[in-house]
């Protein structure tokens, strides 16, 4: 009978579980496991810098609904994909992330192997679950038990640990196939209780100020279809987070996006939709959120209700079968026009408000210019995928470019951790055959940038767009009090573009609004990465973004 390696039998593993790609860095001791998996029809996108490959492989399982898999090597490597692993776990995405590892016995009595590292116990913490695999008779089990933990509840990040001498250890080829397999029902659905569907229509008939945020959960759960037919079933207004914008499209009239702060502070029954109450809501606190206002929450995880505001009525299950539950028990639209109306009138007004940047016609540019030009190729083209990062260029982007189709926005999430750009945009590139740009502040593109030359190595079409305004938040820091480069400064002439020539993609560096729309608009067109290096004033720009109060402020002055 012919024995295989554990090597051989993960890749079979990974195959019956339709493992279609694998995004990694290779290296002791994995090397030969990813020539394998190539081998055998697995695609195997090569990476510069594990973290970026480990946040390709969480967007990916985002955008699939599945898990995403990832490859990296021992102890270095393994610790460069550890934050991806956190923040895939922390924003919900079901990833995998494979990483080889030192023997158990020499590790367990620290005898100093090579790149010797607990790996398994140092990711706990940073992951939904993590399981180590030290025989290969236990692959099956181990691979089986990773997938339906990665997608199982709340999706999360989910760490598999493969010793070197598990993967070159021996098994008969007959047994490897009997314990290889692909686990069935791994998300079943989840109905929320009848009483408190009940309890929540009721709330929301007396409600007199009702609204609907969705988050990315909503996006994961590909639910699209059933919140639309919620919001214009009830008439009522809505608020998209970042990464839900697109779900219904950003220009329905139903969208409050534009009168965000009125339509919290006034809200008196708040519906939870895939969403969370954390910082990138206030908490739900006043004086953001009206002190006395009433929250519904949909969430899969019970472990969410009262995280900081009570819930008076918890909908647990899948998003999808509880919002198709609400549908059914309401057979009219709400009585709120004069919400609506209020709501619109400040949308009205802060729409003319910020119109008024619109015509800042500057030499060199502020950020409004070059970003309703992506606005104006996401408006032609919405089938586009948009990847942004960043301070302003985030924030900006986020206020002033509109999407129009469900997924369409991959952004920084619940952390707001820099250098996912690079690495979302591969993985968006290759899982949908469809144009992405990646929208960058000239700080966030160097946490990834030499991922370029993996743009270019698979000729990926990626059009690469780096606000350049010469620092982090600004090039010019007033704070400065020495001669010496500021803690925020950056070049400020640095030709980006230059990085995209050098590995045979199109660069362009622009310095007016002209520049940039034939710049971008060539790069739509043709068959090679591109980077765009917009020169934006050095001045513009707010410190944190739209962050400065998260920022703590100290006294740099001398005390007199």
């Amino acid at each position: 009978m012919r024995k295989i390696t554990g090597a051989e039998t993960l890749v079979m593993a990974l195959k019956k579980n339709k493992v279609k790609r694998i995004y990694g860095v290779v290296g002791i001791p994995v090397t030969d496991f990813a020539r394998l998996a190539q081998n055998k029809g697995i695609d195997y996108i090569g990476f510069r810098r594990e973290d970026a490959a480990v946040n390709a492989a969480a967007i990916a399982g985002y955008l699939n609904q599945e898990p995403g898999v990832s490859l990296t090597v021992s102890a270095p490597g393994f610790m460069n994909g550890i934050p991806a692993l956190a923040a895939a776990t922390v924003n919900g995405f079901p990833l995998i992330m494979i990483s080889g590892s030192s023997q158990r016995k020499i590790i367990d009595l620290s005898r100093g192997d090579y790149e010797e590292l607990d790996q398994y116990n140092v990711a706990k913490p940073f992951a939904k679950a993590a399981y180590r695999i030290d025989r290969p008779e236990d692959i099956g089990i181990g691979v089986a038990r990773a997938f339906r933990t990665a997608v199982s509840g709340r999706p999360g990040g989910v760490y598999l640990d493969v010793p070197a001498d598990m993967l070159q250890s021996f098994i008969e080829e007959d047994i490897a196939d009997q314990i290889t397999y692909k686990p069935t029902h791994m998300n079943p659905k989840q109905l929320a209780d009848e009483n408190s569907v009940a309890e929540a229509k009721k709330l929301i008939q007396k409600a007199k100020k009702p609204l609907v945020i969705i988050g990315k959960g909503a996006a994961y759960a590909r639910a699209e279809n059933e919140i639309k037919d919620f919001i214009e079933k009830l008439n009522i207004p809505y608020l998209p987070m970042s990464m839900a914008k697109g779900l219904i499209d950003d220009v329905h009239k139903l969208s409050m996006a534009s009168a965000r702060s009125l339509a919290l502070k006034e809200a008196d029954v708040v519906i939870l939709v895939g969403a969370r109450l954390n910082w990138l809501l206030d908490h739900g606190e006043a004086p953001k959120f009206n002190p006395n206002a009433k929250f519904i929450q949909l969430d899969i995880m019970a472990e969410e209700f009262d995280s900081n505001r009570p819930i008076t009525v918890p909908l647990q299950g899948d998003i999808k079968s509880v919002l198709e539950q609400l549908i059914k028990v309401f057979d009219e639209q709400l009585d709120i026009e004069n919400w609506i109306n209020v709501l619109q009138q400040k949308k009205d007004e802060n729409i003319k408000k910020i119109s008024q940047n619109y015509n800042n016609h500057t030499i060199p540019m502020g950020f409004y210019e070059p970003l309703l030009i992506v606005k104006k190729l996401i408006d032609a083209n919405p089938d586009i995928y948009l990847v942004s990062e960043g301070a302003n260029t985030l924030d900006l982007g986020r206020n002033i470019i509109d999407i129009h189709l469900p997924r369409h926005r991959l952004d920084v999430g619940t952390w707001g951790v820099m250098g996912i750009g690079l690495g979302y945009a591969i993985a968006a590139a290759l899982e949908t055959n469809k144009k992405v740009v990646a929208l960058e502040g000239d700080s966030a593109f160097g946490f990834s940038g030499m991922e370029v030359e993996t743009i270019c190595r698979y000729n990926l079409p990626i059009i690469i767009i780096v606000m350049n305004n010469g620092g982090i938040y600004r090039g010019v820091d007033a704070s400065n009090l020495t001669s010496k480069p500021s803690p925020t400064q950056l070049s400020s002439n640095g030709h980006y573009e230059k990085i995209m020539e050098a590995f045979g993609g199109k660069g362009y560096y622009v310095t007016n609004a002209e520049e940039f729309e034939m710049a971008l608009e060539e790069a739509k067109n043709l068959n090679l990465p591109s980077l765009i290096n917009v020169q934006i004033d050095n001045t513009v720009g707010s410190e944190s973004g739209h962050l400065t109060y998260l920022n703590p402020k100290i006294n740099l002055k001398e005390e007199k």
